[in-house]
């Protein structure tokens, strides 16, 4: 789909204005889908959904005026229906069962990576493509099954979960940025290893490299982590 009016319409609704703006760009790189407003309050939302109609909304669940979830319920009771992607960084796993009942399809856990979030919008378009009578039962499962994520990709040969959550620390709690040397001492591995490690983050989006100029006479790559991209 190219066109505005086939693309599935989006509304963010974010609190943070530059997180706002983020999801905004994020939700327009993925093919398919619109975003046709953003809004930082739940009553800025309910404006927007009566002046555009909305099939998705990208919907923080800590807003300044109201819970998301208490958004969404208000929402349903005034015939407002559409689906909900909830972005939160709560993990009460009591407030997602109760937004099962309010329409919400996805839960995305902050912080997150462009690449996660295209994932489910993904997986949402599928499912939202989905219309008609189901033949049976397998057509039924085959249309739930586009909502569910998959499974932890497989990490590349040689690099292990716990080693790759060290280097993720280490790299997102410094500011500035860390060489492969710095890693390597700070998690105890050598810097080949910790390189490695290093370019898979890059490769999954939640790293950036940066060539560093010092006085060795050659630049050092310097990598930082990615926030929300």
């Amino acid at each position: 789909m190219t066109s505005s009016e086939k693309a599935i319409r989006v509304l963010v609704v974010e609190d943070d204005p530059v997180a706002a703006d983020a999801h905004v760009l994020y939700v327009g790189r993925v093919p398919g889908f619109v975003a046709v407003g953003k809004a930082h309050t739940g009553a800025e939302a309910r404006r927007a959904l009566d002046r555009t109609p909305v099939d998705l909304l990208l919907l923080d669940l800590h807003l300044p005026d109201v819970h998301g979830l208490h958004l969404a319920r208000s929402l349903r009771a005034a015939g407002h229906h559409a689906d909900v992607i909830a972005v939160t960084s709560a993990r009460d796993l009591a407030v997602v069962r109760e937004g099962v009942s309010l329409g919400v399809v996805q839960y995305v856990l902050k912080p997150f990576t462009f690449a996660t979030l295209r994932d489910r919008l993904v997986r949402y378009a599928e499912f939202h493509a989905a219309v008609g009578e189901a033949s049976g039962q397998d057509e039924v499962d085959r249309a739930l099954a586009a909502l569910r994520a998959p499974g932890p990709a497989a990490l590349p040969k040689g690099l292990s979960a716990p080693t790759l959550e060290r280097v993720t620390v280490v790299l997102r709690d410094s500011a500035e940025g860390l060489t492969a040397a710095g890693v390597a001492e700070s998690v105890g591995i050598s810097r080949i290893t910790a390189r490695r490690y290093l370019e898979h983050l890059v490769d999954a989006g939640r790293a950036a490299r940066r060539p560093q100029y010092g006085t060795v006479g050659r630049p050092e790559l310097q990598y930082r982590w990615v926030t929300g991209q």
